[in-house]
């Protein structure tokens, strides 16, 4: 093995909104990927619509710049843990990593999941402090809590002795001294070349690159993507697909070879190991699998990647309202649409079940699988989904379910009622922390399923100035019973178009979901009640014509406090017996019976099996 020293491959780690895409936008800048005259959106690397949205980063993407005649593929990787997949993938292509945080807030939990991935691996790490220039700014403070963290996760003597870059990523400045920033990033790219480790890798040996994402393109056909660990690969090669079992496929040849230059893709006759490639012509090569070459297949370790810890049903939209807005709406689309997201992402799971129409989906999180739902709705599917359940397992007859690290942040006058909220949830204290602007920092070990609606109820008892963050903390005893769900649901007592008449009668029963002028059926929800009970409301009453005069106006005056769910707000309301119907257009909350007497019947026979049991 030898080290290829014209190469630098590096993945940027960081806790959501700390910078971490700002910051790979100012070194494509700087390095003239850009004509001078060319108009760049920001957060360049985020080009998916719902990471624009969310401002958060999804999908790991990679990128390359030359620095002084040295190249450096940069990885901008997801920041929640939800998207583990993506980042456990990422460390199997990269030497080192900058490791990103706030100046103000530090490492925080998905730093943590992100940096053990890298140090497990063995990986050197460069600590970026970014947004330097913000008034209550703590480097050294900052510096200090990393180091802390580095011998937390257990990191070697050489790992923990890590250098230090300060950085304000939105003007394109770094510097080795907080106290003095300069204009530009090149003492960023002079660490970067001279702390990670180039590549190294056998230049002579046969062909071996570990397939570690995919794409599809509409002429090249499916391309896959990776590091070339080993030999060289070129247009028109023989090569085998090794899968993950270690079977050797059919051979084939490689119809395209592309490297990196800044954004672009392009195309070259042959690319030599230690570079981040892609190739087209392996057919239907899945992440995880090995391009090796046809004379001498030899595999790579497949990547491993954590189980799923949450799982929700997806079915067949079967409400009064099915097949009105989706493009895509039977169970087969739905069925291929599912199987096809298995390629891109490894840490996803979809099982068949008894009923033809629907699926089970297993994910890393809410989060994890509500981006999925919101990207099948925009490509135009129509279908339900069920309430997130946790996955737990039996180990030597005991039942274990996962836990979640869940760390708060919040003013010590919430304090009090997130600490009975916790409590309700079988959450236990781990640490607390008074900071100097007088919050509380809080450390619970929580059961996952005691998170399961906690974010909105958490934001209603801080009044929206809480922060929360989880991290996935193992499989533990099952904790006993939980209730995450206070009150029940407002049901449309019959199908017609809402009325402000009726809106307003049904308000005092407690929040309403939507306004006037929306067409609802039977058993849709509308609102949640102020009881632990659901209740039947006519949000359809009209009000009878008289001949007394009355200003709409007054009547519309009254219908307030209207609450918007978004999708992420919608999945969390879910009880046990609810679905969400989701179309490209809207979203809807539903009884999984609709009928009334249906639901009183099927809650009686629960009854009686409860009462026997």
């Amino acid at each position: 093995m030898t080290a290829r020293n014209d190469i630098r491959n590096v993945a940027i780690i960081a806790h959501v909104d700390h910078g971490k895409t700002t910051l790979v936008d100012a070194m494509l800048k700087q390095s003239h990927i850009f004509r001078e005259n060319q108009q760049v959106a920001e957060r360049i690397m985020d080009s998916n619509a719902i990471e624009r949205e969310r401002g958060i980063t999804i999908m790991a993407k990679n990128t390359a710049i030359v620095y002084r005649g040295t190249k450096i593929n940069i990885v901008d990787t997801p920041g929640h843990a939800d998207f583990g997949g993506e980042v456990e993938r990422v460390m199997n292509m990269v030497d080192g990593v900058l490791l990103l945080v706030d100046a103000v807030d530090g490492p925080m939990p998905q730093t943590k999941f992100v940096l053990r991935q890298a140090l497990q691996r063995g990986h050197r790490a460069i600590l970026v402090v970014n947004k330097v220039d913000r008034p209550n700014a703590r480097p050294n403070h900052v510096l200090n809590e990393t180091f802390d963290l580095f011998l937390d996760l257990g990191a070697t003597e050489a790992q923990a002795e890590f250098e230090t870059i300060y950085t304000n990523a939105l003007i394109g400045a770094a510097s080795t001294d907080h106290r003095h920033i300069g204009t530009t990033l090149e003492p960023l790219f002079e660490t970067i070349v001279s702390m990670i480790p180039p590549p190294d890798v056998d230049p002579d040996g046969p062909t071996q690159l570990l397939a570690t994402m995919t794409t599809l393109d509409d002429y090249k056909g499916k391309i896959v993507l990776g590091r070339l660990q080993s030999g060289r690969v070129k247009r028109g090669q023989r090569v085998v697909r090794i899968d993950h079992d270690g079977k050797v496929l059919t051979p084939t040849s490689v119809t395209a070879v592309f490297t990196f230059n800044g954004l672009d893709r392009e195309e070259v006759e042959s690319v030599e190991a230690g570079d981040i490639v892609a190739i087209a012509g392996v057919g239907d090569a899945a992440i995880g699998e090995t391009i090796a070459d046809a004379a001498d297949p030899r595999p790579l370790p497949p990547i491993r990647v954590e189980e799923p810890t949450l799982r929700m049903s997806f079915k067949v939209n079967d409400s009064p309202f099915a097949g009105r807005e989706g493009t895509f709406v039977t169970s087969r689309k739905l069925r291929e649409r599912l199987y096809a997201e298995l390629e891109r992402d490894v840490a996803l799971k979809v099982e068949d079940t008894d009923t033809p129409d629907t699926l089970l989906v297993s994910g890393r999180g809410e989060l994890h699988l509500a981006i999925l739902v919101e990207n099948m709705r925009r490509e135009g599917y129509e279908f339900q989904v069920s309430k997130p359940e946790v996955i737990g397992k039996v180990v030597d007859g005991e039942t274990l379910e996962p836990y979640e690290q869940l760390e708060v942040e919040v003013s010590q006058e919430g304090l009090g009622a997130v600490v009975e909220l916790v409590g309700q949830r079988r959450g236990l204290l781990q640490d607390m922390k008074y900071r100097d602007d007088g919050s509380v920092h809080c450390v619970y070990k929580v059961p996952t399923r005691g998170l399961l609606g906690f974010r909105q109820a958490f934001l209603t008892n801080t009044r929206g100035q809480g922060v929360m963050n989880t991290l996935f903390a193992g499989y533990g005893p099952h904790a006993g019973p939980i209730a995450t769900r206070e009150f029940g649901s407002l049901i449309a007592f019959e199908a017609g178009e809402t009325s402000t008449f009726g809106l307003a009668g049904s308000q005092d029963r407690g929040t309403l979901f939507i306004g006037p002028g929306i067409e609802v059926y039977e058993g849709m929800i509308v609102g949640q009640h102020i009881r632990e009970r659901d209740l039947e409301i006519n949000v359809c009453k009209k009000k009878h014509l008289t001949n007394m005069r009355s200003s709409n106006s007054d009547i519309a005056a009254k219908l307030d406090g209207i609450r918007t769910l978004s999708l992420d707000d919608a999945i969390e309301f879910l009880a046990d017996d609810e679905l969400l119907e989701v179309t490209p257009k809207s979203f809807r909350l539903r009884k999984r019976v609709l009928g009334k007497q249906e639901r009183d019947r099927a809650l009686g026979q629960m009854k009686k099996v409860a009462a026997v049991v």
